[in-house]
């Protein structure tokens, strides 16, 4: 199964980026995402950004897996 994760945008280089959430950092591309920002969120599956979200998702679908991990 595949999860694809919402990011935050801490820093952009060209096509590449580092995204964070809960404190853990991740190196990713933004090829697919025009005019990326730092502070932008982004969803991110198989390291590449594939849509840019607002603040307001991104804390949605952050609560939504981590309420699945506490499931667990």
């Amino acid at each position: 199964m595949c999860l694809a994760v919402p990011l935050k945008i801490v820093s952009v280089d060209g096509k590449r980026a580092v995204g964070e959430a809960a404190g853990l950092s991740q190196t990713i591309r933004v090829d697919f995402i025009p005019d990326i920002q730092p502070g932008d969120y982004v969803m991110v599956h198989a390291g590449f950004a594939i849509q840019k979200l607002t603040q307001q998702q991104a804390e949605e679908n952050l609560a939504c897996i981590q309420e699945a991990i506490d499931a667990l």
